[in-house]
Formats: structure tokens, C-alpha cells, sequence
């Protein structure tokens, strides 16, 4: 039978600043799309994504599983579970079985970014304080991002070092993915928000010095989690995740920015997408999320990863093209309010519309919207949360660079802690700045971390935990068994499309990812062996 096609996509949260107000409408939650599957296609194949209760071995886990006629495709330490395929009803069924934590369907996820052409503007870096940090020495240097996305074309200009070798380690995540580098732009417009630096082009480039990211000099780890169509799931964003904590120290990841958005809301609490992004956390990785595009619709602020109350949450502001961040407003359309747990989201506010940067060459953005593209054709112009997110994740570099002691909490609280009515980030303040404790404090994790620190006696508060509590616990290899990054098939061949449905722009037509697809025969399909994530200057 045909696998039941609700795999989430991820959705880039860029859209069409055509857009205003509300732009969505409240979503069906995870348990009632379970439900739903199982009641109106029963026997029809699907894949779901279930969690066990710690002290639930995996050996134990596996036999549930089977005991409910279910295939496990792919093993999720980062959430203590697996990707299981099975039919509806059974999936429905082993949500409710002992020993069981959750079971949801494996949904999409979308980016966060909105096209536009009215004309070039960039004055995100002075807005936000962090030109003038570079002025003060802090440019990310040392310290490694990860973006979880479509992707990096990491030969673009702007992510050379002076020397001509790329800052850009790739990652590919979806096993369906043969191409290198960035088909959609999404990734690498997100990327050169982070750390772009037009100052290593050509003294007679005109570009040169024209177009910096927040941390133009801080490492960028791509991991792609889309295929060359696009293409992705939660189970894609999930495995990227756990990469990035059993890597964190071989590739120095010490944020992590998600500008992508579930499309089915539900409780952090139980949420495997939030588990998966608390894992990160709590192995000493600040984790950084887009909180949507939805405007005030009443589920706005109630979709992973943006919904979790451990990570930074991050709306746009538009600056109205000035650096003076006392004109600014709140872009109708990011997400705001409270989510289902009671937590108000974003908590601070970044620049996130019109923004400019660099331009994956022959990606589907180049196609759908020409009259974003510079004239040089190396830069783009959109926005969304998408763009808004980045901008607090080069933030977050800079602040690392200047105070390597500071834990996640303790970067959040600082970062958080922004200017003006909107909160809007300020790079100055949080380098000045007190965090004490940090944020976070009397926050419960989600239900699969909270059990899981429990059972390898690790004080859930943090209260007494030590940098090495942050960066080296054991408990983030000990739970279940360390994924094989050598497996060549981590994600069973589950196709979300999400690029068709999602990236707009207010003077554009839509067109097919596909056909803004270049071919490189040189590229094989990749596997997680070291050879798949070496940085690689052609990518």
C-alpha cells in the first residue's frame, strides 16, 4: 500500500509581503490528524514517529512496536524512539500502549520567508548593534552555526575566508538528495544573514564591503534536510538535530538556527520536534527558532519548533529602511501570542522584513521572483521569521565569541533581554549585560527530556550543573543507542512537498522547484560517513 501522505514539510517561514494580518487559519492538532487517519483510511500505511517512556529499552521498544505490525525505519535517540511504519489504526493503537510516551504522524514543516522587489535596503547589522560589535572585535570567529535547512551553496563569495576556502562544512541529511549545495535559496539567504562578509571579494568587486551578515566571520555547518525538490519531513529536522549534538565538538556547533515551522500544532510537552530541540539544548547548543508566519491567527505562536518555551523564539520587525530602530513596527505577519502551555511567544523581536542576502545562483527563488535579485545577481531581498531568526543566531555567535562561559540559558536571557516596545534585539545591551541563573528557571522540559534526565541523574532545575553538565553529558549518547551516521538510508523515501505550496512572492508567478534544478553529475548520493560532511570549498 502506498504510504498516507501526511509527512510534514518544512516550510520556509518567507512569504509575500502582499500578505497582512492573519495569514493562516488554526490548524488541526497532531492527535486529531492521528485520529483522523486512523478513523477515515485505517488500513493505510503511514509513518509515525513514537516515543517510549525511559526505562523502556530498545529492545523492549522494538517488540511494542511489532506487536502492532509496525516496521521501524529509522532509530530517534534525540527523542528515545523511532520512525515506525505501520497502518493508521494500528498507529492510533500504540499511542496508547504501555510503555508508550507519544505517537504523532510524521507532518510537515515550512520555512519562513516571503519574497519582494522594492528595492535594495540592508540596515539589519546597525539596527541591531552588531556592526558595531565588529567595530569592537566580535565578529563570530570560533564559533561554529548550524543551519537546518535546504541547504548552502557554500561557494558564494561571502562565505570565503580571505584566503579563498569556504567557512561552509555541508551536511546532507535527506538520503534523497543528490545535488550539492542549495536548489531552493532558502538556506543560503538564512545563512548570509548569520555570517555573510562581502569583504574577502576582489578590491575591484563593487560588492565588496557592501553586504555583511551579524557574525561574518563565525563557521557555518549546512545541514540539508531537504531533497533537490525540496522535499522534507520532521524526521529529517530530527535526525539533523541529533547530528548536530554527537558532532558538536568535532565541528565546534555551539548555536543552531531552525527557520522552518511544523504544520501541525501540538504541546511542547509532548511534541517530538520540541523533544528533539531540547535534546539540544540541554547538550549546551542555543537553539534558535523562527516563530512563524501566521500573523495573529489564534494558533499562531502553537507550532514546533517555535512553541517551545527552552528555545529563542524570534518574530520579524520591519525597519521601514532605516537603522533607527525608533520607527520600526512588528510585521503583520509574524506569529504572536500565547501557546497551548501558556507561553507567550516570540520573545524578542530582530529585523525580518526586505532583507538582503546572498543568492543561491539557478535556485528555485532566482525563478519565482527576478525582481528580488540585485543587479550583480548575487543577492536577494526577502522576508519572513525566517530572515528574523538568523539574526539572533549571528547574535547569539558574537555574544559566544565575547563570553565562551555563558550556558543557553544564560544566552537566552541576555539576548531576550531587548530594547524598545517590540523587544526588539540588541547586541549592546546583552554584551553589557547581567544574565545571572540565565532563562529558562522553574521551566519544565518536555516530557521525553524530563524523564530521560531523570533517569541518568541529571537535575532536570540545571540548578547545579556545571559547563561540562552542558557541553560533555553523557546522557545525550547514553539514552538509547548512538545513531549510525555511516547508514545510507536514514530516512525511508517519505516525500512532503512544501517548496510548490510555500514560496511566494508579491510580484512573481510560482513556478516548479524542478525546473530551476541544475544537474551536477558529479554529485552521488550521500551517505553519513565523515566524507558527506567535510567542508568541501566547491559546494
Amino acid at each position: 500500500m502506498s504510504a498516507y501522505k501526511t509527512a510534514a514539510a518544512l516550510v520556509a517561514l518567507a512569504i509575500p509581503f502582499a500578505l497582512g494580518g492573519s495569514v493562516a487559519q488554526a490548524t488541526p492538532s497532531a492527535a486529531m490528524k492521528l485520529n483522523a487517519a486512523a478513523a477515515h483510511a485505517p488500513h493505510r500505511t503511514v509513518v509515525a514517529l513514537a516515543q517510549f517512556k525511559p526505562g523502556v529499552s530498545e529492545r523492549r521498544a522494538r517488540a511494542i512496536v511489532r506487536a502492532h505490525h509496525g516496521t521501524v525505519t529509522d532509530s530517534l535517540p534525540a527523542i528515545g524512539g523511532f520512525a515506525v511504519k505501520l497502518s493508521a489504526k494500528e498507529a492510533r493503537a500504540l499511542k496508547g500502549a504501555k510503555g508508550v510516551l507519544n505517537v504523532t504522524l510524521n507532518t510537515k514543516v515550512k520555512t519562513t520567508g516571503l519574497g519582494n522587489g522594492k528595492g535594495l535596503q540592508t540596515t539589519f547589522t546597525q539596527s541591531v548593534g552588531a556592526a558595531a560589535a565588529s567595530g569592537q572585535g566580535l565578529t563570530g570567529k570560533g564559533v561554529g552555526v548550524a543551519v537546518i535547512d535546504s541547504g548552502i551553496t557554500g561557494d558564494h563569495p561571502d562565505f570565503k575566508n580571505g584566503d579563498g576556502s569556504s567557512r561552509v562544512t555541508n551536511v546532507v541529511v535527506n538520503p534523497s538528495a543528490v545535488l550539492p549545495g542549495d536548489p531552493i535559496g532558502h538556506g543560503t539567504h538564512v545563512a548570509g544573514i548569520i555570517a555573510g562578509n562581502s569583504n574577502n571579494r576582489p578590491d575591484a568587486d563593487p560588492d565588496r564591503g557592501a553586504y555583511m551578515g551579524v557574525a561574518p566571520e563565525a563557521d557555518i555547518i549546512a545541514l540539508k534536510t531537504a531533497d533537490d525538490l525540496g522535499n522534507s519531513t520532521v524526521l529529517d529536522i530530527i535526525n539533523a538535530l541529533q547530528f548536530v549534538v554527537d558532532y558538536r565538538t568535532d565541528l565546534n556547533i555551539q548555536v543552531v538556527n531552525l527557520s522552518i515551522s511544523s504544520d501541525t500544532p501540538g504541546s511542547y510537552r509532548n511534541d517530538p520536534l520540541d523533544a528533539a530541540v531540547e535534546f539540544a539544548w540541554h547538550a549546551g547548543i542555543v537553539v534558535v527558532a523562527a516563530v512563524g508566519n501566521r500573523g495573529d491567527a489564534a494558533d499562531a505562536a502553537q507550532y514546533a519548533p517555535g512553541n517551545d518555551p527552552f528555545v529563542i523564539s524570534v518574530g520579524a520587525a520591519d525597519e521601514l529602511g532605516t537603522a533607527d530602530t525608533a520607527d520600526d513596527t512588528l510585521a503583520d505577519f509574524s506569529s504572536r501570542g500565547v501557546t497551548q502551555d501558556g507561553f507567550n511567544k516570540p520573545e524578542v523581536v530582530a529585523p525580518g522584513a526586505h532583507m538582503t542576502a546572498p543568492l543561491a545562483p539557478l535556485g528555485a527563488f532566482s525563478v519565482m521572483c527576478p525582481a528580488c535579485i540585485t543587479p550583480d545577481l548575487q543577492y536577494f531581498k526577502m522576508g519572513g521569521t525566517s530572515m528574523a531568526a538568523p539574526v539572533v543566531a549571528g547574535a547569539a555567535a558574537l555574544l559566544l565569541q565575547a563570553r565562551p562561559d555563558l550556558n543557553p540559558d544564560q544566552v537566552k536571557a541576555l539576548l531576550t533581554n531587548g530594547s524598545g516596545p517590540l523587544n526588539e534585539l540588541d547586541v549592546q545591551k546583552a554584551l553589557a549585560g547581567n544574565p545571572g541563573a540565565g532563562a529558562n528557571q522553574g521551566v519544565r522540559q518536555s516530557d521525553a527530556v524530563y524523564q530521560t534526565l531523570v533517569t541518568y541523574g541529571m537535575d532536570p532545575s540545571r540548578t547545579g550543573w556545571t559547563k561540562a553538565s552542558w557541553t560533555k553529558a553523557s546522557w545525550t549518547k547514553a539514552s538509547w543507542t548512538k545513531a549510525s551516521w555511516t547508514k545510507a538510508s536514514w530516512t525511508s523515501k517519505m516525500n512532503a512537498p512544501w517548496a510548490k505550496a510555500t514560496w511566494t512572492c508579491g510580484t512573481c508567478t510560482l513556478v516548479n522547484a524542478a525546473s530551476a534544478v541544475l544537474t551536477k553529475s558529479s554529485w552521488s548520493k550521500s551517505s553519513w560517513s565523515k566524507s558527506s560532511w567535510a567542508s568541501n570549498p566547491q559546494w
